[in-house]
């Protein structure tokens, strides 16, 4: 079954690896971007598949995402000792993230500008990151858990 969750990991990579988000950096862009951006993908997606039915899957891919996350931070180079405080701080930025979309629908703009500032603060056109994790968070409605788990799509 891990297969099908390799699918998931993939498609939200492939969702952060879209260079219309990376135009208002105001820097190129880096691995911390990167994954900052993969794990707003990733909450919108647990947000929008969240129920009780799903609820033993999403944390089976809850885990396998964060397992490939560790292996990617050990592929760079990192040591053991500061993969775990990476790990850690990742977890802790996940959560936050999860935390402050949680209402992401019911968020007026000013709202949702400053709930994505505050984790994406070195790019400077948030209002396009709004439109697009609005419009994200539509098409993740159009599609079922299933279409995440038996294919790869792009963005």
């Amino acid at each position: 079954m891990a297969e099908n969750y390799i699918n998931v990991y993939n498609n939200l990579i492939n969702y952060s690896r879209n260079k219309n988000l990376y135009k208002s950096l105001n820097r190129d862009d880096n691995f911390s971007d990167r994954l900052t951006l993969f794990l707003i993908h990733f909450a919108f997606f647990l947000k929008t598949f969240k129920t009780k039915e799903n609820k033993d899957i999403l944390q089976r891919i809850y885990d396998f995402n964060f397992r490939q996350l560790e292996l990617s931070i050990r592929e760079i180079g990192y040591g053991d000792q500061s993969i775990n405080k990476k790990m850690k701080n990742y977890l802790n930025l996940f959560h936050a993230i999860v935390s402050e979309i949680h209402f992401w629908d019911k968020l007026d703009k000013n709202e949702k500008l400053n709930k994505l500032s505050s984790f994406l603060q070195d790019f400077e056109e948030i209002d396009i990151l709004v439109e697009y994790f609005d419009d994200f968070a539509v098409n993740l409605r159009k599609k079922t858990l299933n279409f995440f788990l038996k294919s790869v799509s792009s963005p």
